[in-house]
């Protein structure tokens, strides 16, 4: 089974992109599931139902999310829905749903989770310890029979990324780094199975500071005053993405690559 993860999608030049490279990226690949973080799509802040419908007809399957995901009241539905392919943070306390879902796929059930980093517990009270969370999700879980179990951490810091992925080898099939937006270079099958990667990176304009106008991150570093972030909508575009190969006897993967296409002229 080929499992496609892409990295946050950032607004209009994210979800572009996407719609430019995904399509065919499934047909030469041949890819059974795609996943995309959804927490930047509509204008940097979660997704609006609306959004959601355009990446889905483009070929996106699941959505997982971030800590802004709770920010738009019309998606708390889709997030209570467990027919709605749409997960935010299973660690944020009063985000809605449960932060886990099935999927059904032509090679069967994959359940798909998301947790939210909490910088080994500094100054994040609203966030639950993604450990205990995550051990009880698979506990819950473990009488359910599926192909694949794939693991969103959306995370501050790379020690915290990178150390969830060692805690979680050989008992799921990926775990997948983001919220930094740019790419590590760390895709790797860890010991005991599991692919892994600290950051899978962003979708959206490349000139920019994690898509947002470099002006205005000058600008407040400069002056040191509040701003409004303001995305970055002209100027080439960035794709990243892992795609994972998994093994049908183990349920554990066989591949991992990092995938990185750059538009420049837009």
């Amino acid at each position: 089974m080929k499992i496609l993860y892409i990295g946050d999608i950032m607004g209009e030049s994210g979800i572009k992109i996407v719609a430019q490279l995904l399509p065919n990226l499934v047909k030469k690949e041949r890819i059974d599931l795609v996943i995309a973080q959804s927490e930047n799509v509509t204008d940097g802040k979660s997704m609006l139902p609306t959004d959601m419908q355009r990446l889905q007809k483009i070929g996106v399957d699941f959505f997982t999310g971030g800590n802004h995901t709770p920010r738009r009241k019309e998606l708390w539905p889709l997030l209570e829905n467990n027919d709605q392919p749409v997960i935010g943070p299973a660690n944020l306390r009063g985000c809605p749903g449960d932060g886990w879902k099935y999927i059904d796929t032509k090679n069967g059930k994959v359940l798909v989770i998301s947790l939210l980093g909490d910088t080994f517990g500094n100054h994040k009270p609203e966030i639950d310890n993604p450990l205990h969370t995550i051990d009880k999700i698979l506990a819950n879980n473990k009488d359910v029979e599926r192909t694949a179990t794939v693991v969103n951490f959306h995370g501050d810091y790379s020690s915290e990324k990178k150390v969830i992925g060692y805690y979680l080898d050989g008992r799921v099939t990926a775990v997948i780094g983001d919220h930094w937006h740019v790419p590590t270079a760390d895709a790797m099958i860890l010991p005991k199975g599991t692919a892994h990667i600290t950051d899978v990176g962003m979708c959206g304009a490349l000139h920019s500071s994690l898509g947002v106008k470099t002006e205005v991150i000058i600008s407040r570093w400069q002056n040191g005053k509040a701003s409004r972030n303001e995305l970055e909508t002209i100027g080439p575009r960035q794709f990243n993405a892992a795609l994972i190969q998994t093994d049908p006897q183990t349920n554990l993967a066989v591949s991992i690559n990092h995938i990185q296409e750059i538009q420049y002229n837009q």
